[in-house]
């Protein structure tokens, strides 16, 4: 299991094998809980949003509580259904076009209950562009699933009014390829989402974040991160250098 630390209250949970995944959900996840390994130090009852992932299989979000310390990290109560988490994990992974309507659960009125996503898609490709721009900020989760996908920035920035926005949705938004200056500026501005790695990541490797905006995030990076832009991984030679110049203060 790998467990890397995204925010201050919020990690990433990879299961290395489908054996690992097995024993933690017959020791564990099957009675609500989680062993989270960490030497981080974290206090009772502190909430934590976790995202997990399963090698070769699916991924699942989830929030959980901090119930007691172990000798090797804390013991987690998880919030929900935990074998629906389990089952999640072990769903084939999905293409990326596929990923956020598959992902996505619908938070509609009872009226809209139901509702097959084929319809919403055909719905909203014949919408107006002022029809998307009302509906982003109220969207509910298949809906935003669609509009992250717009072509139109100005929806992508209607998008971050919605207060339902996820932490995934954001990150899938900081990869768009049509981010534009007011759209990072967005995100760079709100403290939960940057306090969010994949999300600076993101944002980093997308060419269209502005340079200013990209070199203040590459200081907030870990290490492999910044070897890794160093290494080539950089939206420009400018970038690169910064990232160069950093490793160098590590040794």
């Amino acid at each position: 299991m790998k467990i890397v630390r995204t925010g201050p209250l919020a990690f990433t949970v990879a299961f290395e094998s489908e054996e690992e995944l097995a024993a933690e959900a017959r020791t564990n996840l099957s009675a609500g809980g989680l062993r989270l390994p960490t030497a981080e130090k974290l206090a009772i009852f502190s909430r934590l949003s976790l995202v997990l992932r399963l090698a070769g299989g699916g991924e699942a979000t989830a929030s959980a509580t901090v119930v007691a310390p172990l000798p090797d990290g804390v013991a987690l109560a998880v919030d929900g259904d935990t074998a629906a988490l389990v089952e999640a994990l072990r769903a084939p992974p999905q293409t990326p076009g596929e990923a956020g309507l598959e992902e996505a659960v619908e938070e509609t009125d009872d009226e809209d209950q139901g509702a097959p996503r084929g319809n919403v898609w055909d719905r909203l490709r014949s919408i107006s562009r002022m029809e998307k721009l009302l509906l982003a900020p109220k969207a509910d989760r298949v809906e935003r699933a669609i509009l992250a996908q717009d072509s139109d920035p100005q929806v992508l920035y209607s998008l971050l009014k919605n207060p339902r926005l996820t932490a995934d949705e954001v990150i899938r938004i900081a990869k768009s390829p049509f981010l534009t200056f007011q759209t990072a500026e967005a995100i760079m501005k709100s403290t939960q989402w940057l306090s969010n790695l994949e999300v600076r990541v993101a944002l980093v490797h997308n060419a269209k974040t502005p340079p200013a905006f990209a070199m203040r995030l590459l200081h907030t990076l870990p290490e492999s991160e910044v070897r890794t832009i160093s290494h080539g991984a950089a939206t420009s030679m400018a970038l690169k250098q910064a990232a160069l110049k950093k490793l160098q203060g590590y040794t």
